[in-house]
């Protein structure tokens, strides 16, 4: 369970998995979601459905690559392979 939660982790938080232009991109639409309807009764629903759709698509590739084991689509396993493997 350890080595599971440890290359679940060491995906999310990896900087060379996303490019460094979409997470910009990502974190400026997100935060401009905020802004633009904090003030909306909408803005709970609007943030759960973000949260939603991207643990989804999170799983999705999950479940697609075996565990972060093949590669798939933008995954490029041979790239980010875990640092314990030969």
């Amino acid at each position: 369970m350890n080595k599971l939660l440890q290359r679940e982790l060491e995906v999310a938080f990896s900087k060379h998995v996303q490019p460094r232009w979409f997470r910009w991109v990502k974190w400026l639409v997100f935060v401009s979601i905020l802004y633009f309807f904090w003030e909306t009764k909408y803005v709970g629903w609007i943030v759960a459905l973000l949260l939603v759709g991207g643990c989804s698509l999170h799983f999705f590739y999950r479940y697609q690559t075996k565990g972060w084991t093949k590669s798939y689509g933008l995954w490029n396993y041979e790239k980010h392979k875990p640092k314990s493997d030969p």
